[in-house]
Order: structure tokens, then sequence, then C-alpha cells
């Protein structure tokens, strides 16, 4: 009866090993593939041939010629894709209060803003994972003064730039506009500048 029973549980796992551990992963990853190649590939972005990034996966840019993207908590200088994760830091919690309040002063510092100018949310505070690629539209407007006098460019045209490139929200309904800010940043780069 033992052995019948550990025969049994033994033909059962190597079934389910081979059901879970191998047949299923080979048919979500061949349906992914054929369904979502550039998302299951990672979403890579290239730019003049070479990959330059992930439109999934946020980067640090503080060139002040650039957007620059929420702050992040990955890692010790954040935005590592092998430490994502939030601070884990409540809203109460006299660290994450001095952060924000810090970010505050460097964000209005940085692009020229009054004391009492408003200061986007996710510009002061690092996403979840802390690799977000996208900002609101109202940070990215923000920074727009910044990036077009850093670059001597007309402020409308920098302004037009963050227009076309404004992702709507989630199913139409969930969270807010954003802009992935690896995508602005490259056309950034191919705007030509006065000469």
């Amino acid at each position: 009866m033992v052995r019948r029973q550990l025969v049994a549980g033994l033909a059962m796992t190597i079934v389910m090993t081979v059901l879970t551990g191998i047949l299923y992963p080979l048919a979500v990853t061949g349906a992914s593939q054929v369904l979502f190649s550039h998302r299951a590939d990672g979403s890579f972005v290239t730019s003049g041939g070479k990959v330059v990034g992930s439109a999934l996966i946020g980067q640090n840019f503080k060139d002040p010629k650039y957007f620059w993207p929420r702050p992040s908590a990955a890692g010790s200088d954040g935005y590592d894709g092998l430490a994502s994760g939030g601070s884990n830091l409540g809203p109460s919690n006299p660290k994450l209060l001095d952060a924000v309040k810090d970010r505050i002063a460097a964000y209005r510092h940085a692009n020229v803003l009054r004391d009492d100018e408003f200061v986007p949310v996710d510009a002061v505070t690092a996403s979840a994972s802390g690799l977000d690629p996208d900002i609101s539209v109202a940070n990215a407007t923000a920074q727009a003064p910044r990036v077009a006098q850093a670059r001597h460019l007309d402020r409308t045209k920098v302004s037009a730039l963050i227009q076309s490139h404004i992702r709507g929200r989630a199913w139409g309904i969930l969270g807010e506009k954003t802009v992935n800010v690896l995508d602005l940043n490259l056309a950034l780069d191919g705007v030509s500048t006065p000469g």
C-alpha cells in the first residue's frame, strides 16, 4: 500500500513538473512572442541602431538639457533594475518627509520656480518600483523652461514636443496622462537648435 502511494506520488510529481515547469512556460513564452513580441522582449528603445534603454524602465538623466524622471529608491544610486523597490518609508516617517522637503527645494531651484509655485508630486516622490519610466504632464511642463533654456530652444517648441508625447490613461480611465521620459528626451535630441 505504501509503495503504491509512493509510485502515485512520484508519477504525479513528474507529470506536474513537466506540465508546470516545461510545457506551461513554453506555451506562455510562445504566445507572448506571437502576440506581443516587442513587449515580451523588453520594449527596447533604439537610437542610431543602438539599444539605449527600455520604454518600461526608468533611467537617470541629470543633465539640465534633458527631462528628469521621478526620484528612485532602487539601489544605492537609484535606477538599479536589480534592486527594484520603494523606500518602504511611511507618510509620517521623518526620513521621508525630510527627503521630500529636500527634493522640493532642489526641484524649485533647478527649474527656477518660486517658493509658492506648485511642485508635482511625482517630481519629489519615488514610485513603488523605483524604475517608473513616465512622469506626469505637470512634471514635464514644469521642467520645460529649464530644458528650453539649456538647449537654446523656444519654449513653445519644447511644450509642443511634450504635447506630442502625452500618453493617455491606462484603459482610458486608470491613472493620469503621462510622458515617457526616454522617448521625450530622444525626441529632444532630434530637434535642431537655432543657428
